[in-house]
């Protein structure tokens, strides 16, 4: 749901033009399979890789000290806990977890507790500087009024991905290139970047893109937190209700606008919430297009089936409101029960709850940072809107799977 692919920033951009341009001939080469590997005994420390970043830390710790763990419903986690295995059944370690999940069901918390425990390993997940706290923020499905055609009132276009739009993935042929993928589109014989936003809003690239309008909105600051968002509904002018998500990125990397009108004195920092950003829109529309642009990046979306229960996350299964959570998959692997442990939004009061990584996010990147899903509508938007707070995190490893030894 929320800009699937793992995209490079500018640093990696000329390396990865090079090696692609000097080593086509390789690029059918399969990718890297990692062996098994052995059980980690607490109370060692471990590293886990990722591609271009130092590596957090994973420590082995104990289900006491994840927050209310002997208090909390673990039914609504376990229904995205099902979800999860319909895609990690058929990957190592997983199987037989899997298995006996399906076999569990949704049963009393006792039981749950039990199945936790007895077949996984939890590791706090902390920073590379060894910190334990990370960014939390929300995010949800919004409803935007539009139109399948242009018209005085719907003026702004939702775009399908283009049909000139490359995805290079290098990562099977050079394994520290793993989860890195470039976008760009050909120049004669050349790759060079995809169009940026203010490219693509000024009609770049246009031969490409027109024809490719699935829907036509009324605002733009609406449209672009869609795209933040990564998935949503659009309702059209006789009432139908049809819902769009995620189908790629232009491979620009992810600027914040709120920290941009920071910086430009716009907004004050505890203003810079998307309800504030909306409300700075409304009154400063002269500033908008000039205000989006800052923001390089684009996202492309797709039509889908109205018989989806909720939004695709990146791991391919619907996500779970108030169960799912965006990850850095480069630290956390998509699918694995993650322990949050955070307050609600602009509240004192705990958040503590299992949640499950399976979504991903062009602003989510790093080690203790992750996205919360709120779900459908107004009331969702409010909270993950306002949701930007301190938490930590631990992945709940599989025994038998537990992270590489450093």
């Amino acid at each position: 749901m929320k800009k699937h692919n793992i995209e490079i920033n500018s640093k990696w951009l000329a390396l990865v033009l090079s090696i692609f341009l000097t080593a086509c001939s390789t690029l059918s080469k399969p990718p890297v399979v990692s062996r098994p590997q052995p059980v980690v005994a607490p109370p060692k420390v471990v590293q886990a890789p990722a591609a271009g970043l130092p590596a957090p830390l994973f420590i082995v710790s104990k289900w006491e000290m994840l927050p209310d763990w002997q208090t909390l419903d673990l039914a609504p986690s376990q229904t995205a806990f099902l979800q999860s295995c319909r895609v990690l059944k058929n990957k190592p370690h997983w199987q037989e977890v899997c298995v006996q999940a399906e076999q569990l069901g949704v049963n009393d918390n006792a039981t749950l507790r039990a199945f936790y425990e007895d077949w996984f390993t939890p590791y706090q997940l902390l920073n590379p500087d060894g910190s334990e706290q990370g960014m939390i923020t929300g995010y949800y499905e919004p409803l935007l009024k539009g139109s399948r055609s242009k018209t005085p009132r719907f003026q702004y276009p939702l775009y399908a991905a283009p049909n000139d739009l490359l995805t290079i993935d290098l990562g099977g042929a050079y394994p520290q290139l793993k989860d890195l993928r470039l976008r760009g589109r050909l120049q004669g014989k050349r790759i060079v970047p995809y169009y940026n936003r203010a490219e693509i809003d000024a009609g770049a690239g246009a031969s490409a893109l027109t024809g490719n309008e699935l829907f036509w909105v009324e605002n733009a600051i609406e449209l672009f937190f869609l795209q933040i968002q990564g998935s949503g509904r659009i309702e059209l002018p006789d009432g139908q209700q049809v819902k769009v998500g995620y189908a790629d990125q232009n491979g620009h990397p992810y600027i914040s606008i709120g920290k941009r009108l920071v910086e430009t004195g716009e907004l004050k920092l505890e203003e810079a919430s998307m309800q504030g950003i909306k409300e700075w829109a409304e009154k400063n529309p002269d500033k908008i297009n000039t205000l989006l642009e800052q923001n390089p990046s684009y996202v492309f979306l797709r039509e889908l089936p109205d018989s989806l229960s909720a939004p695709l996350g990146a791991l391919g299964v619907p996500l779970t409101n108030e169960y799912s959570i965006a990850v850095d998959p480069r630290t956390i692997p998509l699918g694995a029960p993650v322990f949050l442990a955070t307050t609600y939004p602009n509240d004192s009061a705990p958040l503590n709850r299992l949640m499950l990584a399976q979504d991903t996010g062009g602003a989510i990147k790093g080690a203790v940072r992750a996205d919360f899903f709120w779900g459908f509508g107004e009331s969702a938007g409010a909270q993950a809107g306002k949701m930007k707070q301190q938490g930590r995190l631990w992945v709940l490893f599989p025994k038998g799977g537990e992270p590489m030894l450093n």
